[in-house]
């Protein structure tokens, strides 16, 4: 078994790093988080440099890069602002995978390409007001019409509308007694006339935020059907699955710095005539910080692994998803606590990781949703 990377892998994550580090550095995550805007000029950068390809096959002008791949670059940008790497993950996802593994060759010529170069942004539309943890249960239909379709209904939580070009949304064409049938996917224009945008002011994930989104009567080409009409489904799922790798990498590099800031601090901040790390109470709390984090890399590059070989199961990705959701909160509210007064101030970077990682045991399948699937695997 080889836990090491390639050396080929291993410059990627250099020349990311030295990417990152010059249009994404502390101070301008601070800015969008304050400011409430997403961090573009980061999210250009890494379109210009060809980044956005990476999971996108050579022919279609993308790098062809691998899930370890992408799991590097996912995490990278996670250290520096997990918004970059919500952003940056779900044009890759939906955007770049999706079109890549389900889209017709019209939609590949005329999507991709455009991707990874970082012309097109893209989000997606699941949940509703009705239909959260059991996402099948939705109601946003897509009725036949002379040449397409037209949607009407409502979605929330759809992070990213507002500043995408498309949206991966999932509709109902059909009704039967299996509610996993009867779903069909588009690609839709989020600027079409009939669709009303309203952001939801939230307590963390400031930069990009999340909306409301609703649909009245918007005319769609049948040309905007992504995959097959009535089964789209089970393409659904395959996207949450590597949803919940881009979602643990970024996530996990999230996590290393709060707790790399925190170790920083604790080495650094004196009480009692020495610094509080040599505190066996705040050293502790940093040796259980440092288990997390490394369980939660292996755990990422495992599942990335998997996908690679095509082994991967739903199994694997709920107990991805549980535990490097669960560590990012841990090693936020530990870090938090470790600055003490200071961690409760607004002008230290721990409260935005304490308020961003809240989200992670919540969206893209909670915590409880997770240890159902874990559970059902155990035969229970």
């Amino acid at each position: 078994m080889d836990f090491s990377f390639t050396s080929d892998q291993e410059n990627l994550r250099t020349h990311l790093q030295e990417l990152l580090g010059a249009v994404c550095p502390p101070e301008y995550a601070e800015r969008c988080d304050q400011e409430a805007r997403p961090p573009r000029e980061a999210y250009d950068a890494l379109g210009k440099h060809g980044w956005l390809g990476l999971n996108i096959p050579t022919e279609h002008g993308g790098s062809g890069g691998s899930a370890i791949e992408l799991a590097i670059l996912l995490e990278e940008c996670g250290r520096h602002f997990e918004e970059l790497g919500m952003w940056v993950f779900r044009t890759m996802t939906y955007g770049g995978y999706a079109v890549a593994r389900h889209g017709t060759a019209e939609q590949k010529t005329n999507l991709l390409p455009r991707v990874a170069r970082g012309e097109l942004s893209f989000c997606f539309a699941l949940t509703e007001p009705h239909s959260g943890s059991d996402a099948a249960a939705l109601t946003t239909r897509a009725t036949p019409r002379e040449g397409g379709f037209a949607i009407n209904g409502q979605k929330v939580f759809t992070s990213g509308m507002d500043i995408s070009d498309y949206c991966l949304l999932v509709t109902r064409t059909s009704t039967s007694e299996k509610k996993q049938a009867g779903i069909t996917n588009f690609l839709v224009d989020t600027k079409l006339p009939g669709i009303d945008v309203r952001k939801i002011a939230t307590l963390g994930q400031r930069a990009i935020g999340t909306t409301q989104v609703f649909y009245n009567d918007v005319t769609v080409p049948a040309s905007a059907v992504l995959g097959e009409i009535d089964r789209g489904w089970e393409a659904v799922d395959a996207y949450l699955w590597y949803e919940r790798l881009c979602l643990s990498a970024a996530r996990t590099g999230a996590a290393t710095a709060a707790f790399d800031y925190a170790l920083d601090y604790a080495k650094n901040r004196e009480q009692f005539g020495r610094p509080i790390g040599k505190f066996q109470a705040i050293a502790h709390k940093l040796a259980d910080m440092r288990v997390m984090l490394d369980l939660s890399r292996m755990l990422t590059y495992r599942f990335a692994w998997l996908l690679d070989q095509g082994k991967a199961t739903r199994h694997d990705a709920a107990v991805l998803k549980l535990y490097t959701s669960e560590s990012y909160k841990a090693v936020s509210d530990m870090g938090l606590q470790i600055l003490g007064g200071y961690g409760y101030c607004m002008e230290y970077p721990m409260q935005r990781f304490f308020r961003d990682s809240r989200l992670a045991v919540i969206g893209a399948g909670t915590s409880e949703i997770q240890r159902n699937i874990i559970a059902r695997g155990l035969g229970l």
